[in-house]
């Protein structure tokens, strides 16, 4: 029995009780509040239930807890009922209603786990989005593997997702860069503000060989825009794939100045009225939407501010269909949640087709100081450099199981630890741990049974329990756009597993019999190594064999 169909049941025998006591029915709160108790002396799974609903009911809680509890230890599948406190009841689960769990996460497989709540919804995610004026730094390495994670949580729920990369090739920062390739082909230092670090020295030798006349063409200065940027572009791409995050959009800021896209989206917000001039300038009415100030759109020497190019970027993917458009953006970007949000309702959209996530710093740190080893940046460190030192599954792994709302420190010396003091290590062992039991039990011809009801050992339901957990683990994550919340649950997940490796002998040993117990504790193994695989693949991270 997982939690949402326990859930239910509390909620029908809420429903009885209440009727049958002459109880309003409409005081019962829509969700039954089941969960798991901290001391699993306590219970399998506890509800506060009654607590919510006896004020409105107009009954003491302990008097309507007693009531549930007495109704629920009839009910098929539960084994006891007991009221705890001011009005909690703690439940315990019967033997085969439990192990039942097991044979429907068999049967549901790769698909356990997966939900439809966002079914029909069109979203656009767009995430990691740098600047082509150098390699992929640890701020936008974290966003590639978060942002991935988030949508493969977002798709296992149902949603219909298009992960975007906005590449920012218009303005000053490109003309820095650009004006940096030069210097560098000519053998002369950066210009000031401009781009240092071996890799812009790599760019335009590239560039160099590939039009070797560039240095002396009238057209310089673009030969070296289009051709340096396009190989700036195509190793972010390829280092984005390498990491295992791929894009269904590449999108490019400066189309949507040369399609006239800005001009028409600031015609359209004057014709509204959204616009208003002052001071020779052209301002969006953002206060009126819930910014804190109005927004410069064009400038007083007629040229676009960037938020331009925001408000057009984000009328074309509305136009593309999308329902809600999530933007991942940097620690530097917190004002963008009221200005995007405001640029919805500017269009009159409702802002909620909006999301903004802000994602914190990230630091490097080996023998608890700060790393600086960047062979081509020269003052940052890559996503090349942190894949070079730990690999693509430790870096995944690492970047995406804390929560980006903080600034996260990786620590070097513990993601090349092959112990279980390494979180990918432990929970990919697990895996490997249970693929080696699954091969040994093909060896002696120990296929899984369907006594599910044997498993009673302690901590075969403790592993059970936090099986039936996973696929609320993964809408709460979807919900709530925290992919980082897998992580943590496969890290439970595999303690669980390793508890009751310790303490129940899965196969025979010797010259002993195979018996309904070793069938039943083999098919909850395969379980387990399901749920591993189905999580690790939702971060992207790899389910190893061996290790």
């Amino acid at each position: 029995m997982t939690p949402d169909v326990l859930a239910d049941l509390v909620r029908v025998a809420a429903q009885d009780v209440l009727a049958a006591r002459g109880l309003a029915a409409d005081a019962l709160p829509a969700d039954a509040g089941v969960e798991r108790p901290r001391n699993p002396e306590h219970g399998d799974y506890a509800t506060n239930v009654a607590l919510r609903t006896a004020k409105k009911a107009g009954v003491a809680p302990r008097d309507l807890a007693g009531w549930l509890a007495e109704d629920l230890t009839g009910r098929p599948g539960i084994a006891s009922a007991e009221v705890a406190g001011p009005g909690f009841i703690n439940l315990r689960l019967a033997a085969d209603a439990q192990g039942a769990l097991v044979g429907e996460l068999l049967a549901a497989g790769e698909a356990y786990g997966t939900g439809d709540e966002y079914a029909g919804r069109n979203v656009n995610l767009e995430f990691v989005s740098a600047n082509p004026t150098g390699p992929l730094h640890l701020g936008g390495t974290r966003w590639a593997a978060v942002g991935d994670a988030l949508g493969r949580v977002l798709t296992a729920r149902g949603a219909k997702v298009t992960r975007e990369y906005y590449f920012n090739d218009a303005g000053a920062q490109i003309d820095r860069f650009v004006a940096s390739l030069v210097a560098a082909a000519k053998g002369e230092p950066a210009p000031e503000n401009g781009y240092g670090g071996a890799y812009v020295a790599d760019i335009a030798a590239r560039v160099v060989r590939a039009e070797p006349a560039a240095l002396g063409s009238p057209d310089r200065d673009e030969i070296f825009r289009r051709v340096g940027v396009g190989f700036m572009f195509d190793e972010i791409k390829q280092d984005l794939h390498e990491f295992g995050t791929d894009f269904d959009v590449w999108f490019h800021e400066n189309s949507l100045h040369e399609s006239g896209a800005v001009d028409a989206v600031v015609q359209q917000l004057k014709d509204s009225g959204a616009l208003y001039e002052a001071d020779g300038a052209w301002w969006l009415r953002s206060k009126d939407y819930g910014d804190d100030k109005d927004r410069v759109v064009i400038k007083s020497d007629g040229r676009p501010a960037y938020i331009a190019g925001d408000l057009a970027y984000l009328r074309d993917k509305r136009a593309r269909g999308f329902d809600l458009c999530i933007y991942m953006l940097g620690a530097d970007h917190h004002g963008y949640i009221a200005r995007l949000k405001a640029a919805a309702a500017a269009f009159g959209d409702d802002p909620a087709v909006v999301e903004v996530l802000i994602g914190q710093l990230v630091n490097l740190v080996k023998d608890g100081q700060p790393v600086r080893m960047s062979k081509r940046a020269g003052t940052v460190v890559t996503m090349e450099d942190l894949v070079e030192a730990v690999g693509v599954d430790a870096a995944r792994y690492s970047l995406i199981r804390s929560s980006v709302d903080s600034a996260l420190d990786v620590d070097l010396d513990l993601l090349v630890r092959r112990s279980n003091d390494n979180p990918v290590f432990y929970v990919q062992y697990a895996h490997a741990r249970l693929a080696s039991l699954a091969r040994n039990a093909a060896d002696l011809g120990v296929e899984p049974g369907r006594e599910y009801e044997l498993l009673e050992h302690p901590r075969e339901g403790d592993l059970i329990r936090t099986l039936g957990e996973f696929p609320e683990i993964v809408r709460a994550a979807a919900e709530l756009r925290e992919p980082h919340r897998v992580a943590r649950y496969l890290e439970a997940l595999a303690s669980a597993y390793h508890k009751f490796y310790d303490s129940c002998r899965v196969l025979p040993m010797g010259d002993e019999q195979v018996t309904e117990l070793h069938r039943a504790r083999l098919a909850l193994c395969v379980a387990a190594r399901q749920v591993l695989a189905n999580g690790l693949g939702l971060l992207g991270v790899s389910a190893p064999e061996r290790m």
